[in-house]
């Protein structure tokens, strides 16, 4: 399993929660700021499952 699937997974949960947070508490900033960083989290992972296909199909 690459890195990135991993970083993107806690990246992704941490912006959820962040922006989940700036909802309950009206802060649009911080909900921003959250979704922006759950984005980068699924982009991140989605790279890390292509580098696992790729390393699959390499083998």
């Amino acid at each position: 399993m690459d890195k990135n699937r991993i970083d993107g997974s806690v990246k992704q949960a941490k912006g959820s929660i962040k922006e989940a947070i700036g909802k309950i508490t009206g802060d649009k900033q911080t909900e921003l700021e959250g979704a922006a960083e759950k984005n980068l989290g699924k982009v991140q992972r989605k790279a890390g499952e292509v580098a696992d296909t790729v390393r699959e199909k390499a083998r």
